[in-house]
């Protein structure tokens, strides 16, 4: 289990459906002192639809088999019991255009 991950920290998370393990990038702030044992990601896909304005293309890194996307009107929320593991970190820099993108997607 998770204990309080950092944003860009990627984790695969299992979505009950036959088995579909799912990469996803942390973008909630790290608090130790949070209510509640939650972190909100973002899930990173290798397909591209064509909507730059949801779709982020992510750097091409050896800790995943291709180049991925993260899909931020995917956005959820997961307890850390449903963190299956820790499998790579994106740098601060990648992260700005997610966040933008989710600023843009939730109206921020």
């Amino acid at each position: 289990m998770a204990t309080n991950p950092l944003t860009g920290e990627v984790y695969l998370v299992d979505l009950g459906m036959i088995g579909k393990r799912r990469p996803f990038v942390i973008v909630s702030r790290r608090d130790p002192k949070a209510p509640r044992a939650l972190v909100t990601a973002v899930p990173l896909t290798g397909e591209f639809r064509g909507c730059p304005d949801y779709e982020v293309p992510m750097p091409k890194v050896t800790w995943l088999h291709k180049q991925s996307y993260a899909n931020v009107q995917g956005t959820m929320s997961f307890e850390l019991v449903e963190l299956l593991g820790r499998i790579g970190r994106f740098e601060p820099g990648a992260m700005q255009p997610v966040k933008a993108a989710l600023r843009h997607w939730l109206d921020l």
